[in-house]
């Protein structure tokens, strides 16, 4: 049960992902309808078989008032794929300001990267150039959509068609 749903708004756009549970309480209060199911897994009771959802509903429209995404660093790292932005390891992550703090360099979504401790102690008091390292991607500040896409389970192809992503992208996930 460890799988997620996608739940959209009354109007199909996406706002959140929760648990099965949450999910699946939803739809029985009928605050929420389901709108697809996981193939082949079903939750059991004494008496009763129901399946579960993957992707629900809500019967009726809420306002969400979005702040983005908070500045964290497990945020800074889910971004960033949790691999170094120098080298592509996944081994002793951490966080690298670009400009250093001691040159002024802000705490901020387009100053941070995910860097293992090898290429920070080898940057150092420096920026990426004058170490010598080049960046994989371009640090920015995620979307939400880009956040739900991150949750996606290539087996579970229905939440694409909710968050705007077309086969091929979920293809090039399914592969990595």
């Amino acid at each position: 049960m460890k799988d997620k749903v996608l739940i959209l708004n009354q109007d199909f756009s996406a706002i959140a992902i929760c648990s099965v549970q949450r999910a699946f309480l939803l739809v029985y209060l009928e605050k929420a309808e389901m709108i697809s199911k996981a193939e082949g897994h079903f939750l059991h009771t004494v008496s009763t078989v129901y399946p579960i959802p993957s992707v629900i509903r809500l019967q009726r429209y809420v306002r969400v008032p979005y702040y983005g995404i908070a500045l964290s660093r497990h945020n800074v790292m889910r971004r960033d794929n949790y691999s170094c932005q120098y080298c592509g390891t996944a081994k002793n992550l951490t966080l690298d300001h670009l400009l250093p703090r001691s040159r002024g360099g802000e705490t901020a979504w387009q100053n941070l990267v995910t860097a293992c401790s090898r290429c920070n102690s080898r940057k150092g008091d420096r920026t990426p150039e004058e170490a010598g390292l080049k960046l994989k991607t371009q640090p920015k500040r995620p979307s939400l959509l880009n956040f739900l896409q991150l949750h996606l389970n290539p087996s579970n192809q229905d939440w694409s068609t909710y968050l705007g992503m077309k086969e091929e992208t979920i293809r090039s996930n399914d592969t990595s």
